[in-house]
């Protein structure tokens, strides 16, 4: 799927950056500025889209003038099929190439963190520092858990923040990201944890927004405000 949008973002911006040649119709009661946010809008969502997929190391010169030709009605130099085989082909190599770089990189961070004052590592590599332990009651992971928090990257920017709604949030232990199943078992209620999750404990290799790019490392300032025990269901006996 996200192959095919790339694609069809390619085809759009090629609409647009193609207009120098082939038969192109009269737009009426269009203006130049018009024209140009439209071009500019094109050029941003071709660019999410390359993003968002992972793809790096494209000659762009070499993309303009596909687009070009498209537009002209030249004849191509492959078909879509083929065409469709080998984006899929680089998409997939880009993504492991780009997945060792940002495994390194969160490697190299977390062996510094963890030699910070307070930090801890469990088992499956969440980073975590208490900075109160709260009550004595702990949610397990199937329990309900209500919140305050601040989610940002590693470079300090916010991508969520219950603080900035204004209002805590509620949510179950086991329908969350693995660093948060395990890191709201590791205070009490009315404590306070500051969590590092590992992408492979986060959102993997998937972006989730412009704000929260694929392969991220994140970090949550949180406040477990009250927890929510599991009801117990007991069988009827008759």
């Amino acid at each position: 799927m996200k192959v095919l949008k790339f694609l069809a973002a390619g085809m759009m911006a090629a609409l647009v950056m193609a207009s120098c040649g082939g038969s192109q119709p009269s737009l009426e009661g269009v203006s130049k500025g018009e024209v140009d946010s439209a071009s500019y809008a094109v050029g941003l969502t071709f660019g999410r889209m390359i993003t968002d997929a992972n793809i790096v190391g494209l000659d762009y010169a070499v993309v303009e003038k596909a687009m070009k030709d498209v537009i002209n009605g030249k004849a191509p130099k492959m078909e879509p099929m083929e065409a469709n085989n080998i984006v899929n082909n680089y998409i997939q190599k880009c993504q492991v190439a780009v997945g060792k770089m940002k495994e390194k990189e969160e490697a190299e961070f977390l062996a510094k963190n963890k030699k910070n004052e307070g930090v801890e590592e469990s088992a499956s590599g969440l980073q975590y520092k208490i900075e109160n332990p709260g009550n004595e009651l702990r949610a397990t992971a199937t329990d309900t858990v209500e919140v305050h928090y601040k989610g940002t990257l590693l470079n300090g920017k916010v991508f969520d923040s219950s603080y900035d709604r204004g209002e805590t949030v509620k949510f179950p232990l086991n329908r969350v990201i693995a660093g948060w199943t395990e890191g709201m078992q590791l205070v009490g209620e009315g404590g306070k944890i500051t969590l590092w999750v590992p992408f492979n404990l986060g959102y993997g290799g998937r972006p989730m927004s412009e704000d929260l790019p694929a392969y991220s490392t994140l970090v949550f300032d949180v406040e477990l405000v009250k927890i929510y025990k599991e009801e117990k269901k007991e069988n009827n006996k008759k």
